[in-house]
């Protein structure tokens, strides 16, 4: 794969005919995670990004060569989702994603998995502070969380 740069990094509002590569996006980011329990069918992700996720919240998607590599999904000031392809990850599209997305939010909320250390070192770098952690009874997967909030 050549090296591409945050220039060539497209980000747009997610439509309805995206829906199944983010699907496929965020099932091979959680697929990366050996601790993440497999829960969902790719037809049950598919439901759930088409009749929940781009229809209740706003999506943003980073296109590469018309290529979906990730995704960010905002409710309110809550980040419901942020999701890259796997080989896509160190790039700065992340970044990119979340500082779009919250630029306008005083205040901004999130989950994260405990064992999600990458995605914890994410957050904090972006000035995210745990305030409370869970024990993974609030979560379908059943795995400790944390509720992570960035102020103004």
């Amino acid at each position: 794969m050549t090296s591409t740069q945050p220039a060539d990094i497209i980000l747009r509002p997610a439509v309805s005919p995206d829906a199944a590569a983010i699907a496929i996006i965020m099932r091979a980011a959680l697929g990366s995670f050996d601790w993440m329990p497999v829960i969902h069918t790719p037809a049950e992700d598919l439901a759930f990004i088409r009749d929940i996720v781009l229809s209740r919240q706003q999506v943003t998607v980073a296109e590469v060569d018309k290529a979906i590599v990730g995704f960010i999904a905002v409710s309110g000031d809550w980040v419901e989702q942020l999701y890259l392809d796997p080989d896509w990850t160190g790039r700065g599209i992340g970044s990119r994603l979340l500082t779009q997305a919250t630029a306008a939010l005083p205040v901004v909320k999130l989950h994260c998995f405990q064992s999600n250390t990458g995605a914890r070192r994410f957050y904090e770098r972006h000035g995210f502070r745990a305030e409370s952690f869970g024990d993974g009874t609030t979560n379908e997967e059943g795995l400790p969380d944390i509720l992570y909030v960035r102020r103004a």
